[in-house]
């Protein structure tokens, strides 16, 4: 299945390795680095014009890593995410 980050763009659900909020995550060092290497490498892709809320880190089977910025919350992707889950195993939860 697919989880939609915005605009245009969507990502398989079985690539997703985290969906991270920018506000609370980036705080630390570890992480403004993760994201530096990231943008260094050219493996960020912004999909947003709007204020960034979310990062979405991404494994492909080739093992390439992409990371996506995201204007959605984390809170939301993840109930889509959930919401994905769900109907791929045939039930869905309110």
């Amino acid at each position: 299945m697919y989880l939609h980050l915005g605009q245009d763009t969507v990502v398989r659900t079985d690539e997703i390795i985290g969906v991270f909020d920018m506000d609370t995550t980036t705080i630390t060092q570890s992480s403004r680095s993760f994201l530096a290497d990231a943008q260094k490498g050219g493996r960020v892709f912004n999909v947003t014009e709007e204020l960034p809320r979310t990062y979405v880190v991404c494994v492909d089977k080739k093992k390439n890593e992409t990371v996506y910025i995201s204007q959605i919350s984390s809170a939301t992707l993840k109930r889509r995410a959930g919401f994905v889950e769900g109907l791929t195993n045939g039930c869905v939860s309110k």
